[in-house]
């Protein structure tokens, strides 16, 4: 009888619980990521050997450009660049002042078609030139994901984030934007599997990364 009893006790309360507080679990992990994107903000002086952009738009590149233009670093890749496109395409996509520096001191990776290839394209840029230390320029709300898969390619290279805010997205208040929040929900879950996928060993990793 009181097996009986605490079997309907459970049924009635505990398995309740438990599934409120998986739902829960995700749910507040959303909203600290949220808040980690919405607070996010550049390193006041970052100096490091290179630096690597991942293309998405021209606020990441003229981001990029201008640390190389400051001497920040060296070197720049502009990873995952599509194979149509130009140097001359990029140059009309930046600021005049910072042409200069796109014609003499970038390179331009065209292999990369996702974050996953963004790292192992920046992976194979750093080993070739022997770079130890990269400045990581994105958009705030990848950055948490670009990361996550930059220091699994390359765990031993000092990875140092810069990220940039996209003017035409309501970051600061995503609550209020529908397209904002989408964005910021799908990213998250972008991020879960990346950071999921870190925990596999490195064959069964490789094959659910491709």
């Amino acid at each position: 009888m009181r097996i009986r009893t605490s079997r309907r006790l459970w049924n009635r309360a505990g398995i309740p619980a438990v599934g409120a507080f998986v739902v829960a679990l995700p749910v507040a992990g959303f909203f600290g990521f949220a808040e980690a994107i919405t607070t996010a903000t550049p390193p006041v002086n970052p100096r490091a050997d290179a630096i690597v952009v991942l293309t998405g738009g021209s606020a990441r590149i003229d981001g990029a450009l201008k640390l190389l233009d400051e001497g920040r670093a060296t070197r720049l890749l502009i990873s995952g660049v599509n194979p149509i496109v130009t140097s001359a395409d990029l140059a009309n996509l930046v600021a005049g002042d910072l042409r200069d520096d796109l014609a003499c001191c970038v390179d331009l990776g065209r292999q990369a078609n996702d974050t996953v290839g963004n790292a192992t394209e920046a992976r194979e840029w750093a080993e070739a030139n022997g770079f130890s230390s990269l400045i990581v320029v994105t958009s705030n709300y990848h950055m948490p994901r670009s990361m996550t898969e930059l220091a699994g390619a390359m765990p031993t290279v000092d990875l140092i984030p810069f990220p940039v805010s996209n003017p035409e997205l309501h970051i600061s208040d995503w609550w209020q934007n529908s397209a904002t929040f989408t964005l910021l929900v799908r990213e998250y879950g972008k991020y879960l599997l990346a950071k999921a996928r870190r925990l596999l060993p490195g064959e069964i990793q490789a094959r659910a990364a491709g």
